[in-house]
């Protein structure tokens, strides 16, 4: 009996003089001292929250969940992809011994997490976002090259299984009674939304342009005119140059046809045009140019719109086929995050999580162009997913996922087998 508590008080002393020592020689090769949802969150300068909610007073009326609080837990459902309340709060729970690192005080029931969706007003995570935003991509007044200078506008539905939110269209019944609507702006060269402004689903896209503030000598791409000219007249008047393609049913007048060398044939120009736009009627008729291209491989014909008359046409083709990026930023959102099942059914509570989402793909993304190490925006979002409460070093982890755990031995297995024998 004697020998076997001698056995225990030395596998007990190994193992503080183990930690002594790691901590003594500060070599550690695992243990970073918070968990990789810790480090994410790091990420997040606390005084914009802060800022922001006092701005908006979204904490009057909260004795324990505040702003960051409510932040903290939509991240934690958009990282974990959770579809419900349920799976939300317990896995919190689950993690209650490392919630601590998080900086924050209080552990939310369901009832207080869906009373706050529902009632702390979602423009106070829109402007987290957009603070957010402009932290990681200062605003530039330089536009050097054509990426920098290139931006993007459309607008994606995501649909709902209710009718909180009105949707577009004349399906009476079905499942798709409802939608949220995003329209957003992305410059070419950051691959993340630059403004984004949320609507139900039935609302015009006309709306979206008049919101926008394009800096001189840009250059704004989009998929079709919108029938009123006033956005593209204003962006005329400020020096920014727009590409879009020209609606079938736009009436015009052709001033000047320029003549197609071979070499323009064989790249896929058709025609290119001087024209007057706009019917006899119209007050707001303007001058652009109108190209037709037609795709050497698939050999689908695109009608450009645009007010550029002396970049070549090719170049306006080109342009117009960066347009593709954002669609791929949409995929990347509806794959990568919970965009199909909401916590909440009213309005306010979808676009919080629908702002708590696009603030988790800003983070993945910064974390993403400091590792050197190439990976896809997908397999990075699951790495990080499946090690969030992990206590790891995560652009190590990244940069090197085998080698950074390579060597790991877990000193309570070992004391629990001195402890407890087989």
């Amino acid at each position: 009996m004697n020998k076997k508590k001698e056995a225990i008080a030395s596998s007990i002393s190994k193992f503080v003089k183990h930690y002594q020592n790691k901590l003594l020689m500060g070599k550690s090769t695992f243990f970073t001292g918070q968990p990789i949802f810790n480090q994410l969150l790091q990420l997040l300068p606390r005084h914009i929250v802060n800022d922001v909610s006092k701005r908006h007073q979204s904490d009057r009326y909260y004795k324990r969940f505040k702003t960051y609080e409510h932040l903290v837990t939509m991240l934690y459902t958009s990282f974990q992809k959770c579809k419900s309340i349920r799976e939300v709060i317990t896995g919190m729970m689950a993690c209650s011994t490392r919630i601590n690192h998080l900086g924050i005080g209080y552990m939310p029931r369901r009832s207080t997490l869906s009373e706050a969706n529902a009632n702390r007003n979602e423009q106070v995570f829109a402007d987290i976002y957009h603070r957010l935003y402009s932290s990681f991509y200062p605003d530039s007044r330089v536009l050097s090259s054509l990426e920098k200078r290139l931006f993007i506008f459309d607008s994606t539905t995501i649909s709902l299984f209710s009718e909180v939110m009105r949707g577009s269209g004349q399906i009476p019944t079905g499942r798709r009674k409802g939608g949220v609507k995003a329209h957003v702006l992305i410059n070419a060269s950051e691959d993340v939304p630059r403004f984004v402004c949320l609507t139900e689903a039935k609302e015009n896209d006309n709306i979206f342009p008049a919101m926008l503030h394009l800096p001189k000598d840009s250059i704004v791409t989009f998929d079709r005119i919108y029938y009123g000219f006033a956005p593209l007249i204003n962006w005329n008047n400020n020096g920014v140059t727009w590409v879009t393609r020209m609606h079938s049913l736009l009436a015009y007048t052709v001033i000047q046809t320029k003549s197609i060398t071979e070499e323009q044939r064989l790249q896929g120009i058709v025609c290119d045009q001087n024209i007057l736009a706009g019917a006899k009627q119209r007050k707001d008729k303007m001058t652009a140019r109108r190209i037709v291209y037609e795709d050497p491989a698939t050999k689908k014909v695109l009608v450009f719109f645009t007010n550029n008359t002396a970049m070549a046409a090719i170049n306006i083709a080109d342009i117009y086929k960066r347009r593709w990026q954002i669609e791929l930023l949409f995929k990347r959102l509806k794959q990568n995050y919970p965009l199909k099942y909401f916590l909440g059914d009213s309005p306010n509570a979808i676009k919080i999580q629908i702002w708590c989402s696009l603030i988790t793909d800003l983070l993945i993304k910064v974390i993403k162009d400091k590792v050197k190490r190439h990976w896809s925006f997908s397999n990075i979002a699951s790495m990080i997913r499946l090690h969030l409460m992990t206590y790891i070093d995560l652009l190590k982890f990244l940069q090197n996922p085998e080698k950074s755990l390579t060597g790991y031995s877990n000193p309570n297995f070992e004391i629990q087998q001195s402890l407890f024998p087989t």
